[in-house]
């Protein structure tokens, strides 16, 4: 009788276990191939994710995720999110991968499983380009106002710096608030302000100031899913034949991919 509800209760927890699925190591990547989607994560930051005119995500992030995605034998989908939620997003299992230019702070590693790195970053100040060789050092900031992403690596850059700002909700909206006035400055992803201001582009009255810190891009998975050690294979794989830096090479960012 005890052995019968050993057994019994053996099998209760492999099915509650089977259930949970996801998070749990070896789970991950047979949840994905058996609902044959990848879905990731992401905001509309160039030069990693957004649209083309056909309202299609491209980008250097987009493109390695349906990349990655085609390994796995899966579709991708591309779910916009609020950033300060990702990783409850995650939990959830409303996506199953946060790729999206994402620095990989203590924060982040806290709260989700991560990549290896696989690009190199700064975040930098971004202020009127008639004013930018004014602000060249972390101490000429004060008495900026700064617009920034919520829960990004530029408010954690302000938040240390003791500098006030208005939170908005993603990095073109933190730069839109710049060039309305609404806002002195904002802080941004160098790779973003590469793309995004400067002569030839939607804000040609644009500068970069002062580079606050350097950083490291990483994809966030649940914690413990076997899909990180599937994408560092891929990584791996796609660096080897050249996948990777042909698409560096199509965004301009070559110079910032970590190589495996």
């Amino acid at each position: 009788m005890k052995k019968m509800l050993t057994l019994a209760l053996a099998l209760v927890m492999a099915l509650t276990l089977a259930a949970c699925g996801g998070g749990q190591s070896g789970g991950d990547v047979d949840y994905v191939k058996e609902k044959g989607t990848l879905i990731v994560g992401m905001t509309d930051f160039a030069p990693m994710d957004y649209r083309d005119e056909s309202g299609e995500w491209i980008g250097f992030d987009a493109d390695m995720a349906k990349a990655f995605a085609k390994s796995l034998g899966v579709e991708v989908q591309f779910v916009e999110i609020n950033w300060d939620n990702k990783a409850m997003e995650l939990e959830t299992k409303a996506i199953d991968a946060v790729w999206n230019g994402m620095t990989l702070t203590d924060d982040v590693k806290a709260l989700m499983g991560t990549s290896e790195p696989y690009c190199m970053n700064a975040q930098v100040v971004v202020l009127s380009a008639a004013l930018a060789d004014q602000y060249r050092s972390a101490g000429s900031l004060g008495g900026l106002s700064f617009a920034v992403e919520n829960g990004s690596a530029g408010m954690e850059a302000l938040d240390g710096l003791g500098l006030p700002y208005t939170a908005v909700d993603t990095q073109a909206k933190a730069l839109m608030e710049v060039a309305s006035g609404s806002s002195d400055a904002c802080v941004i992803d160098l790779l973003m302000a590469g793309a995004m201001i400067g002569e030839g582009t939607s804000y040609p009255d644009l500068a970069t100031a002062v580079e606050l810190e350097s950083e490291q891009y990483g994809v966030g998975f649940r914690k413990d899913s076997d899909l990180i050690k599937a994408f560092n294979d891929f990584w791996g794989s796609a660096c080897g034949d050249g996948t990777v830096m042909a698409a560096a090479e199509t965004y301009g960012i070559a110079q910032n991919i970590i190589e495996k």
